[in-house]
């Protein structure tokens, strides 16, 4: 997700979440401003540090009990983003196990369909008095900082959120993220792995009300808290566990789903 806005190749992407990446070739593709660029990356959520030499992702060697997480949400109008937009926003930041503070808002809105109304219970004149996008996002930008960015699917929420604040003329995310979704998929035995689903199997959060933007951040983070529990305790620091989210072995799923009757 950082290849699009970040200005180097993937194979550095990689090495800034690995072994480290030199100096040369940090300059040959960012140019000679490297203070500029690190400050703009860190202004974005994205802190890189110089450790023995070499540049580094600072997750790179965080302690997972060190780092804070923010675990997010958004309701929307659409999947497009040139005609849709945030509708609902919610988010929490975690460290050590605990949540440490909460963000969510309505956004201000002039076109929900009944579909959409349907899924959420948001319409318009749920709306009327809420802040509009710009503001929702400046406020959200600062309450995540250069937090972990986790969601269920992370994909959507993160790209929507980022190219969002393109919109309204701010500076896309940068931040580190973490799928939830594929974190349960390696940790969490399940016949499907839906928020919704997860959340009737493993009796997460019992007052849910899915498809509002704080009730499925609460969800998730339950959903996260049981999947870290799970990790073998090799697995100390942040990029381990973002390492492990995407290239560790998914468990293999029940032929049948225990939740249907017989």
């Amino acid at each position: 997700m950082l290849s699009n806005d970040f200005h180097l190749d993937s194979k550095s992407i990689h090495k800034l979440s690995s072994r480290g990446l030199c100096l040369k070739t940090l300059k040959e593709q960012i140019g000679e401003d490297l203070d500029f660029s690190l400050q703009l990356w860190q202004a974005q959520g994205l802190e890189i540090i110089k450790h023995h030499g070499n540049f580094y992702f600072s997750t790179r060697f965080m302690p997972i009990r060190d780092a804070e997480f923010c675990i997010v949400d958004i309701e929307t109008n659409g999947s497009k983003i040139e005609k849709h937009q945030i509708i609902e926003i919610a988010a929490v930041k975690v460290k050590n196990g605990l949540i440490t503070h909460r963000y969510e808002s309505l956004v201000n809105c002039n076109e929900i369909n009944s579909h959409i109304t349907e899924i959420t219970g948001i319409t318009v004149e749920d709306t009327k008095d809420a802040p509009n996008l710009k503001k929702v996002l400046y406020e959200f930008k600062i309450f995540l900082g250069s937090a972990i960015f986790i969601a269920h699917d992370v994909k959507f929420d993160y790209k929507f959120i980022s190219q969002s604040l393109q919109k309204v003329g701010l500076e896309p995310l940068l931040n580190r993220s973490l799928c939830s979704l594929s974190l349960a998929e390696r940790t969490i035995e399940s016949y499907r792995y839906a928020l919704s689903y997860l959340n009737e199997s493993l009796h997460l959060h019992p007052d849910a009300t899915h498809h509002r933007a704080m009730s499925d951040v609460l969800t998730t983070y339950e959903l996260f808290m049981l999947s870290m529990k799970k990790l073998d305790k090799s697995i100390k620091n942040v990029e381990d566990v973002i390492k492990f989210s995407k290239n560790a072995k998914r468990l293999k799923r029940p032929k049948f789903d225990p939740l249907k009757e017989d």
